[in-house]
């Protein structure tokens, strides 16, 4: 499969109480780390602080402990970082992901084969 296939595999971990890790809170995450920010995370993905406030909050209530750690200060001294355990479920995640794709590139390229349209013509 490649990046101009029409079909994409996302890979979404579901709990008894809703989605527990999924591309967008593994985003979040990703950007937390490159910009030590949730403000600036949630521009990144065009989301507002407050909905990325509050996927970071459900991060750290669904999991043992906290994902991510906040430092109050404002902008020179605030911020946020990834704990150890999400900076390490961060990495099973992106790791659960290739191999997801791995696994599934043969069987997507099946199912791209057999589209009625051709996928250069797929608007999808």
């Amino acid at each position: 499969m490649t990046d101009s296939s029409p079909l994409k595999l996302r890979l979404r971990l579901n709990g008894p109480h809703g989605i527990v890790m999924g591309p967008g809170r593994a985003d979040l995450l990703s950007f937390i780390a490159q910009t030590g920010s949730i403000a600036a995370a949630g521009r990144r993905m065009g989301m507002s602080y407050k909905r990325a406030w509050n996927l970071v909050e459900s991060l750290n209530t669904t999991f043992s402990a906290p994902l991510v750690e906040t430092a109050k200060g404002g902008a020179a001294h605030g911020g946020a970082r990834l704990t150890k355990l999400g900076t390490e479920l961060l990495a099973a995640y992106r790791a659960l992901e290739d191999a997801t794709q791995a696994a599934g590139a043969e069987a997507l390229h099946r199912i791209e084969s057999a589209l009625s349209v051709p996928p250069a013509q797929n608007p999808r």
